[in-house]
């Protein structure tokens, strides 16, 4: 199976609701991280929250690979789609590090009113967690 069916696979199987199968796949193999970024940016609804879910559920235990993947989430933050943006700057902020930083300040003042309080709600979050955690967390 080739990089773009496992794609189209692991997609489909998000939006039939079988995260904690996804979950197990991602747990098993590293490789599958960056499809975290495809899921972000996928027009289906369910695609999109399955995916924060699963990155929620993988900050528990390899935050360094989400933290390796905030270059392609952050370049969510420019999709014409307010929804993606929106998505974007979540997963940005589930993520917690301060690389995310410079992608979320460069949209601080997107022109949807619902995108800019998720940007300033990860912001927020970003600092006040630095601030209580520690700079060094997650780095690599």
């Amino acid at each position: 199976m080739d990089r773009e069916e496992l794609k189209t696979m692991l997609l489909g199987f998000m939006e039939k609701g079988l995260l904690d199968n996804i979950i197990d796949m991602f747990k098993h193999d590293e490789s599958l991280y960056p499809l975290i970024i495809d899921m972000a940016g996928d027009e289906r609804m369910r695609v999109r929250l399955g995916g924060a879910a699963l990155a929620e559920e993988l900050m528990e235990l390899r935050p360094e690979l989400l933290i390796s993947l905030i270059p392609g989430i952050g370049s969510l933050l420019s999709n014409p789609d307010p929804v993606i943006r929106g998505d974007g700057a979540y997963l940005l902020s589930i993520i917690r590090h301060e690389d995310a930083l410079p992608y979320l300040l460069e949209a601080k003042d997107d022109e949807n009113k619902d995108v800019k309080e998720i940007v300033k709600e990860a912001i927020d979050s970003i600092m006040s967690f630095g601030i209580i955690e520690g700079k060094d967390r997650g780095k690599t």
